[in-house]
């Protein structure tokens, strides 16, 4: 199972070519917690930044301006340093 995330700056057309705009929002305080997901989820970084402790002790950076795709079966803990605001969708 591919359990990479991969997180990227796109383009103002890849933003509005998926929608992102229209996705909801989640935003959450300085905190660490762990997690796992069910289902892959796409998500753009408004504010803040993350680094996500993954299962081998490798870490991944995401701040503001990313666009990060966490894949289905991912367990990793959030250790957020700066408050998030990110839009966010499940699935495909």
């Amino acid at each position: 199972m591919d359990t990479k995330i991969e997180v990227r700056k796109p383009t103002e057309k890849e933003l509005t070519d998926l929608g992102v705009k229209s996705w909801p929002i989640w935003e959450k305080e300085a905190s660490s917690f762990n997690w796992f997901y069910d289902e892959k989820e796409t998500c753009f970084f408004l504010e803040g930044e993350v680094v996500i402790e993954l299962e081998d002790k490798s870490n991944m950076n995401i701040t503001k301006g990313d666009l990060a795709v966490f894949p289905k079966g991912l367990k990793c803990k959030w250790n957020i340093r700066r408050k998030v605001k990110k839009h966010y969708k499940f699935g495909a």
